[in-house]
């Protein structure tokens, strides 16, 4: 029996007064946390919501995230993690395709108003009973959102104990919605055991702070796998106190850092980008950057590949090497390491991490010498798509998980991604799956045929681009083009940059070229 919840209820037995989470000037200790959490458990119960159960949550990274994440976890529900960006034709579709049965949404601010997003979906589907505003006033019982009840409001009267659910280890705890190239997001089902042992391995390839005092900042969003895996499950795994950050800057990244004597980071490629900008261009004594570097005992990349002069220039300001991950949401994510600090190569995402195996195949599942797609087997490998038996017959056979991710490897069992064969888009740390995006711009009447492809970007890594042949006689703008799929498509998903043509390039069989569009 094995519950998730695990990683926060041993700190609040073992650490209690410790600082678990951060926020602006508000510091509660994992007893408190926990106590919470426990709260949530039980008005879940008390909502009729029952072992199994989907329980949807968006919220940017704040003190609520955890609040219902292990809550609901205690309870034996399965979380089900949603972006704060998407739209409310998005948001319905992934509480329909989870059969969600309760939401609980962050009201957000007047530029993003989150929870209005949110409760206009959530009214449109029948099976979600149950609506919790996260309040953007701490503490507030009555909601900005008319029709609405508030967190604050449904835990009164709530006990702070709860007897934990103790769920099967290969129980379902926790559902990431990933697209692929059918276009429609799929929902990657991990179980507890997928979660906590990643949680445990990411832990152990990471620096322990000499004097035991750990502190992390938490940039990385916490609805995404990479923030949840590394800088939520296994930093409170180990105890660490958690310095919230709901939307990265890296200016006030480094003054949280300073501020709070971080020891660990992790980040997208484009959030180190950030930090040495913010560090070169400061006023001198703006920042203790010798202070900051001294601190910092460990920092992680993933998300998208590192560059090497980006590695390098952190190590002469900063004093840590970057350590290097490659994984998915499929495979909770972690399953391989490029650590400086035993042996790693410049543009490799590594070796496989402890307990997880790597192969080279082809098209038929044989095995490759050299070149040929990832695939991965071991304890990190969701246990499949949710309601879709078919593509989980593609996409896993005996306990193998196919990636899509072409790579070679070398004679010493290093892997090298070389190519993309779902052409999916990684825009400063978000995938952006291509064929999501063509479906929105040919419902468009003036548009006949769209394919859109990743371009190199100075700070996101990758920008969307489209490349588009109008119908014949339309005098469709650019401009109006990106207007319309910014109205349909989260913030992170619509083309920024749209070229007309008369023709694409195609193979005899009509496929698109992308590789000579992204060329």
């Amino acid at each position: 029996m094995l519950n998730l919840s695990a990683v926060l209820e041993d700190g609040a037995r073992t650490v209690p007064e410790k600082d678990c989470l951060v926020f602006g000037d508000l510091r509660l200790n994992y007893s408190v946390t926990d106590m919470i959490a426990n709260q949530v458990a039980n008005l879940l119960v008390s909502r009729g919501i029952r072992p199994g159960d989907r329980v949807a949550l968006a919220c940017p990274n704040l003190p609520y995230f955890p609040f219902v994440y292990y809550g609901a976890l205690k309870a034996g529900a399965v979380v089900v993690p949603l972006n704060v960006l998407l739209t409310p034709s998005e948001i319905v579709y992934h509480l329909e395709d989870s059969d969600a049965k309760a939401f609980f949404a962050f009201t957000g601010s007047p530029e993003l108003p989150l929870g209005e997003r949110a409760f206009e979906a959530f009214n449109q589907v029948e099976g979600c009973t149950t609506y919790i505003d996260l309040p953007a006033t701490p503490g507030a019982t009555e909601s900005t959102i008319e029709g609405a009840e508030t967190l604050w409001k449904a835990l009164e009267g709530q006990p702070g104990e709860f007897e934990t659910v103790q769920a099967n280890s290969d129980d379902t705890a926790v559902i990431i919605y990933t697209s692929g190239t059918t276009g429609k997001p799929k929902g990657a089902e991990l179980s507890h055991n997928n979660l906590m042992m990643n949680a445990i391995v990411a832990s152990s390839l990471v620096n322990k702070h000499p004097e035991g005092f750990e502190v992390s900042l938490v940039a990385l969003p916490l609805f995404h796998i990479f923030g949840q895996t590394v800088m939520l499950n296994a930093a409170l795994y180990r105890h660490s106190t958690l310095v919230l950050m709901p939307r990265f800057d890296g200016d006030e990244a480094l003054r949280l850092m300073e501020k709070e004597n971080v020891t660990g980071f992790a980040g997208v490629p484009t959030m180190y980008w950030g930090l040495l900008n913010a560090a070169r261009s400061a006023e001198p004594g703006t920042y203790d950057i010798d202070k900051i570097a001294g601190n910092i005992v460990d920092a992680v990349s993933g998300g998208a590949s590192l560059p090497a002069q980006l590695a390098e220039d952190f190590v002469k300001t900063f004093g840590v090497g970057i350590k290097e991950g490659y994984g998915l949401s499929e495979t909770s994510p972690a399953a391989s390491f490029n650590n400086p600090n035993v042996k790693a190569k410049p543009g490799s995402i590594g070796l496989p991490v402890w307990g997880t195996e790597m192969k080279l195949i082809d098209d038929e599942w044989n095995d490759q010498d050299e070149v040929g797609e990832i695939a991965i087997r071991g304890h990190c490998v969701m246990k499949g798509y949710h309601n879709r038996p078919e593509v989980n017959k593609e996409v896993l056979r005996d306990g193998w998980f196919r990636t899509g991710d072409i790579a070679r490897r070398d004679e010493e069992g290093f892997y090298f991604i070389i190519d993309r064969s779902k052409d999916m888009i990684i825009r400063g740390g978000y995938n952006v799956y291509p064929r999501e995006v063509e479906e929105v711009l040919m419902a468009h009447e003036a548009v006949g045929l769209a394919a859109v492809v990743g371009v190199p970007h100075d700070t996101h890594g990758e920008e969307i681009k489209a490349f588009v042949i109008p119908e014949q006689g339309s005098k469709i703008t650019p401009e109006e083009l990106v207007d319309w799929a910014k109205e349909r498509l989260a913030a992170y998903k619509y083309p920024r940059k749209i070229e007309f043509r008369d023709e694409l390039p195609m193979t005899s069989t009509g496929k698109i070229l992308k590789r000579e569009l992204r060329d």
